[in-house]
C-alpha cells in the first residue's frame, strides 16, 4: 500500500496524521517486517476506529474503506479539482498526471487486504468491507455529504480503469464542486493571529423553505429577485432586512439559500467581531465556482464601535473591488445601523435652509452601501392570526379557527406581544401538549 501512496502526484500532500498515511505506514512496517505482531495489530485497529468515526459522522455504509477514498478525492482541493470546479476537465497536459493518481486510487480500492488479516489473524477489513451502518439517515447532520459520497463510490466501484474513474470523479467536480464548499451550504469562519482564516461546515442548517414563511409576500419577492439575478450572473445589490424582531428576517435568509443551494448559492455567517477578517474570508473564496452569501445577523452598532469602517471599506470605497460572486445579506432590528444621539448635530451647518451634519452623513453612509433594503414590519393582529391558522394547519393541530385565535391572542399578551416568532412559540407550545 505505502509504495501505491508513494506514487501520487497532485493528490500526495497528505496529511501525516490522516488515516490514509497512516495505513500506509504500517503497511510499510507490516512488509519490511520492522514492526511486532502485537503492535501491528494495534495500530491497525486505532485507524480502524479513526475510520469507523468518519463513517459514523457521515452515515458511511456498505464498503467503508472505498467511502473513506472517495471522500478524499472529494475534497482535496488542488488546481486540478479547483480548475475542474470551474470549467469541467480539459485536454491539458495536467490530465496525464490525474490519471496516474486515479490508477492508484483505483489499486488502493481494489487492495487486497487477505495477506495482512490471514497473517496478523485479524478480519477488521473484511467487516470494514461490508458495514452494515446503524445511523439513521434522518437523524443525520450530514445527511446531504454522506448521500454524495456513497453515490460516487458506488460509481468508482464499477470504473474498469483510470479513464472511466477519470470521467466519473470530474464529472462530480464538474456537477458539485470540490472540498467543503461543494458538499455545505452554510459556514462559519475562524480566524488566527496570521490573518489566515479557516472555514468550518453548519451541518445542521434550519431546512426552512420561503413558503413556511407566512405573509411577507411583497418582502419575499424582492429578495427572491436580487437573489436570483445574483444566481444567474445578473448584476445585484447588497440586501439589508431590516424591521421588527420575530418578524422572519433571518429565516427568509436561510430560506434563500436553501432554495438556491443546487444553484450554486453558499451562506458564509460572520460575526461582527470577525469584520477584521472579511478580507481575508474574500481572498478565500473569490476565484472559486460558486456564489456566496457574506450574512451578518443582528446588525448594529453602538457609538463606540468602530468595527463598521472594516465592512464600509468592504462592501464598497476599498481599493480592491468586491467581486462579482460574493454579496453582503445583513439583518438589522435597526434601518440606521449605527446609533445615532443628539450629539451628532453638534456639527450641523447650515447653507441656503439645507442642514448638514459630518457625523450623521458618516453613520448614514454605511447603510446606503445596501443597494436592497426590504423593511419586516410587525404584523397586525389580523395577519398575526392568519400565520397562526396557517402554522397549524401546516401542523395538523386539530383546533378550530376562532379557538386558535382566541388562544393566540392570550399567548401574545404574555410573551412579548404579535410577531411571527410569537406565532411559531405558540404553535411550538401546542404541538408540546398534544396528548
Amino acid at each position: 500500500m505505502y509504495k501505491e501512496i508513494s506514487k501520487l502526484i497532485i493528490y500526495g500532500n497528505l496529511d501525516k496524521e490522516s488515516i490514509l498515511y497512516q495505513f500506509g505506514d504500517i503497511f510499510r512496517r507490516f512488509e519490511n517486517e520492522e514492526a511486532s505482531q502485537a503492535s501491528l495489530i494495534q495500530d491497525i485497529y486505532t485507524q480502524i476506529k479513526r475510520l469507523l468515526a468518519v463513517a459514523t459522522d457521515y452515515g458511511f455504509d456498505k464498503n467503508l474503506w472505498h467511502n473513506y477514498l472517495t471522500f478524499l478525492l472529494i475534497t482535496d482541493e488542488n488546481p486540478f479539482s479547483i480548475t475542474c470546479e470551474k470549467v469541467g476537465a480539459n485536454d491539458g497536459s495536467v490530465n496525464t498526471f490525474a490519471k496516474n493518481d486515479f490508477r492508484v486510487f483505483m489499486n488502493l480500492f481494489n487492495y487486497d487486504f487477505s495477506e495482512i488479516e490471514s497473517k496478523l489473524g485479524i478480519d477488521c477489513f473484511s467487516v470494514i468491507s461490508n458495514y452494515k451502518a446503524i445511523v439513521k439517515k434522518e437523524l443525520m447532520y450530514n445527511k446531504n455529504v454522506s448521500e454524495k459520497v456513497q453515490a460516487l463510490s458506488s460509481r468508482l466501484e464499477t470504473a474498469q480503469n483510470e479513464e472511466e474513474f477519470f470521467t466519473y470523479v470530474t464529472d462530480f467536480y464538474k456537477a458539485y464542486g470540490v472540498g467543503m464548499f461543494g458538499l455545505n451550504k452554510a459556514f462559519r469562519i475562524t480566524g488566527s493571529d496570521n490573518g489566515e482564516v479557516k472555514f468550518h461546515p453548519i451541518n445542521n442548517m434550519d431546512k426552512v423553505m420561503l413558503d413556511d414563511l407566512i405573509g411577507y409576500e411583497i418582502q419575499k419577492k424582492k429578495l427572491v429577485e436580487n437573489t436570483e439575478a445574483f444566481v444567474q450572473g445578473r448584476k445585484a445589490n447588497n440586501a439589508l432586512l431590516f424591521g421588527d424582531s420575530g418578524t422572519g428576517k433571518s429565516t427568509s435568509i436561510k430560506a434563500i439559500v436553501n432554495a438556491y443551494y443546487d444553484q450554486g448559492l453558499r451562506m458564509i455567517e460572520i460575526y461582527k467581531h470577525q469584520f477584521k477578517d472579511l478580507s481575508a474570508v474574500i481572498a478565500a473564496i473569490k476565484n472559486r465556482n460558486y456564489k456566496f452569501i457574506i450574512y451578518m445577523d443582528d446588525l448594529s452598532f453602538e457609538e463606540f464601535e468602530i468595527e463598521y469602517k472594516f465592512l464600509k471599506a468592504v462592501i464598497e470605497g476599498g481599493v480592491e473591488t468586491k467581486p462579482d460572486n460574493i454579496l453582503i445579506y445583513a439583518t438589522s432590528n435597526r434601518r440606521h445601523l449605527i446609533k445615532e444621539t443628539w450629539n451628532d448635530r453638534s456639527d450641523m451647518e447650515t447653507d441656503n435652509g439645507i442642514h448638514r451634519s459630518d457625523t450623521i452623513e458618516e453613520k448614514l453612509s454605511l447603510v446606503n452601501r445596501f443597494g436592497c433594503q426590504i423593511n419586516y414590519s410587525k404584523p397586525s393582529q389580523k395577519e398575526y392570526f392568519n400565520i397562526v391558522i396557517n402554522l397549524a394547519k401546516k401542523n395538523n393541530i386539530n383546533m378550530s379557527g376562532e379557538e386558535l385565535c382566541a388562544e393566540a391572542n392570550k399567548w401574545e399578551l404574555s410573551h412579548g406581544g404579535i410577531s411571527g416568532r410569537t406565532a411559531q412559540q405558540f404553535i411550538n407550545h401546542c404541538l408540546g401538549n398534544c396528548r
